[in-house]
């Protein structure tokens, strides 16, 4: 039996399982990439979004990143634990906790952030440059549609 990889399927024309399959081979480089750090993609995702400033509350990362609230609270605090993010109360609410990157959480995301390129790069060799932008393009109204 030859390789399944080789193989036409209904699965070949599927977009829905594409992206399934080609996110499925992106976050496992990004992990593999992110395990000498300590992080996964999902941790990487949060300490990102943290390090830019946007001063999110875990309900807008849990949004943001369309996973379950419980799981964003856990992240937070291993992350936390780990001294890379702080909760600290809202400015415009003070019932609302933000998470913010510690010096030491900007330091580790820039560290990994050179590893997360460096596996994406490897990983996307056969695209083109004009292709991932176009890619990202598609992708970006796919995940953000506007109304």
């Amino acid at each position: 039996m030859g390789s399944l990889g080789d193989t036409e399927t209904a699965l070949s024309d599927d977009i829905s399982f594409l992206l399934a399959r080609a996110s499925a081979l992106s976050v496992a480089a990004a992990n593999a990439a992110l395990a000498p750090h300590g992080l996964r993609a999902r941790s990487y995702s949060v300490l990102t979004m943290v390090t830019e400033d946007l001063r999110p509350s875990q309900k807008d990362l849990a949004e943001f990143l369309r996973l379950d609230p419980s799981q964003v609270v856990a992240i937070v605090d291993e992350l936390e634990k780990r001294g890379l993010v702080e909760r600290a109360p809202d400015p415009a609410d003070r019932r609302t906790k933000i998470i913010v990157a510690t010096a030491a959480g900007k330091h580790l995301w820039a560290v990994a952030a050179d590893a997360v390129r460096s596996a994406e790069h490897e990983t996307h060799a056969a695209i083109s440059p004009g292709e991932r932008t176009r890619i990202a393009e598609i992708l970006r109204g796919l995940a953000f549609p506007t109304e």
